[in-house]
């Protein structure tokens, strides 16, 4: 009888364990992604009209952008590899690589379309954390070059402080007020200058629920400035690496 019980009874063993933990990790991740999708759908269900369609030219740019580095990309492959100037072509990929780099970098000034965002903070309620989010959002709507500045402190010499943003910037909350960048302290109004395309970023900073909703609901104020000409003039130090070294590839026999 004991032993009939013993063959009634299930056995967990070690792999009905992990599919139950796998199945359970699914399900997770499964409803988190539901959740998103429609956390996003209800931000877009509430947006105005024309930010929706400022939104969808944005996309539209974008791809067209996306499609004619494509076509920039392989025509570049073609003169390296079956031109007759490939010395000539390859010089002057290198020199545009070195460029974009240098932009992504922050070594290099850049110039282009794009908007200065202003964000006033009169009682002193915008942290570190909102000039993130708002640093974020300029990104997802195609932000490619970014400096933040504030004001001349009063009593202060020099000149504008500002800092280039890149992927490693930094903001965290001053001791004394203020909000240091990279180590810069910076105090309100903050101001963002970005490269990008206009029409999208100021659709996207317009959004409910978004950073424009967030720092009026901390009594303060955004404004953006649309502009054809917009110059990101703040330089990151290029600093050498004390142990990397480039490695030579070995030549193929």
């Amino acid at each position: 009888m004991s032993r009939l019980k013993g063959l009634l009874r299930p056995k967990l063993r070690r792999v009905d364990l992990a599919v139950a933990m796998l199945l359970a990790v699914l399900g997770f991740a499964a409803a988190v992604q539901v959740r998103s999708t429609q956390d996003d759908e209800g931000v877009l269900a509430s947006a105005r009209q024309e930010d929706l369609v400022a939104i969808l030219d944005g996309l539209s740019s974008r791809s067209a952008r996306l499609r004619q580095e494509i076509s920039t990309l392989t025509a570049t492959r073609d003169r390296l590899s079956t031109g007759t100037d490939r010395d000539t072509a390859a010089l002057a990929e290198a020199r545009r690589r070195a460029q974009v780099l240098g932009i992504l970098a922050g070594t290099v000034p850049a110039r282009g379309p794009g908007v200065v965002l202003t964000l006033d903070d009169p009682e002193g309620k915008v942290g570190a954390d909102l000039l993130l989010d708002a640093l974020e959002e300029l990104r997802d709507a195609g932000a490619e070059a970014v400096q933040v500045e504030g004001p001349v402190v009063e009593g202060e010499d020099g000149p504008v402080p500002s800092v280039r943003v890149v992927a490693a910037t930094a903001f965290v909350d001053g001791d004394a007020g203020g909000i240091e960048v990279d180590g810069t302290l910076l105090r309100a109004p903050y101001r963002f200058t970005v490269i990008g395309d206009p029409a999208t970023i100021a659709a996207a900073m317009a959004i409910p629920g978004g950073v424009t909703d967030t720092v009026e609901q901390r009594d303060g104020r955004t404004v953006v400035t649309r502009s054809e000409n917009v110059a990101v003039t703040a330089l990151r130090p290029l600093d050498r690496p004390r142990y990397a070294r480039p490695t030579v590839e070995p030549e193929a026999d």
